[in-house]
């Protein structure tokens, strides 16, 4: 848990020296929403997550469509949108951070917590909520019109997107084949091998663009990721790192 942690860490304050300067009211690349919007949204999350690593969080009757999860996000942010001011606000998401990190490794790394679509360990709790930042601080960035360096902590979202492959084709109504291995690249040089060798399926290529893909910012088409096997477009199609 530690290491997802330090990653997570890593992560928020790589968008905390972003919002330092940041003007919120620019435009994010999230349609619709302000970089203030993308903001609150987080901090948002991080609550839902402290409730969940702090056994806070009811459980559901049943897994929520897509949509309804999206629709209900942006109803929240809708809702308290201009409620706080900048400085406020950025307060808030930052002391949720440390609330969240707290609350993390306070917990068994294989314990099962409530998410909004079902249970989840601990450890991916964590690391959904690595990838969401990572999205969201791309997503700030566009609007500030900066460019981030990746970084090797990415790989951890590459492993979440594998890990979650089963529960990707099932949300879109879809059955796997076989088995599924990753073959990547990281921004280091280094290895990014995820799955065995005998898997009928294999998607080769650079990591950062597979966690690109895998949150939905960019295409498939629009990146250099080969997949090979039976189940190779479908991979690329339906590969995701939230609920």
């Amino acid at each position: 848990m530690e290491e997802i942690v330090e990653a997570l860490t890593q992560q928020q304050e790589e968008l905390s020296a972003l919002l330092v300067t940041a003007d919120l009211d620019l435009p994010s690349a999230c349609a619709g929403w302000s970089i203030g919007d993308v903001v609150l949204h987080l901090a948002h999350t991080n609550d839902l997550a402290i409730a969940s690593a702090e056994g806070r969080l009811p459980a559901v009757a049943a897994v929520p469509p897509a949509g309804a999860i999206d629709d209900g996000a942006d109803a929240l942010v809708a809702r308290e949108r201009g409620r706080q001011s900048g400085a406020e606000l950025v307060a808030r998401w930052e002391e949720g951070t440390f609330a969240l990190r707290r609350a993390l490794l306070a917990c068994d790394p294989s314990a099962r917590l409530q998410w909004v679509a079902g249970t989840l360990a601990a450890r991916t709790l964590a690391t959904t909520r690595l990838a969401e930042t990572w999205i969201h601080t791309g997503d700030i960035a566009y609007g500030m019109g900066v460019r981030l360096a990746p970084q090797p902590r990415l790989r951890h979202i590459a492993r979440l997107a594998h890990r979650t492959l089963p529960y990707a084709f099932e949300r879109e109504g879809l059955t796997m084949s076989g088995p599924v291995a990753f073959r990547l690249t990281g921004p280091d040089g280094a290895a990014w091998d995820f799955g065995d060798d005998e898997a009928p399926t294999v998607i080769r290529g650079d990591g950062v663009e597979l966690c690109h893909v895998a949150s939905r910012r960019v295409p498939p088409g629009d990146t250099a990721l080969v997949g090979t096997g039976p189940d190779a477009q479908a991979v690329l199609a339906v590969v995701r790192t939230w609920a």
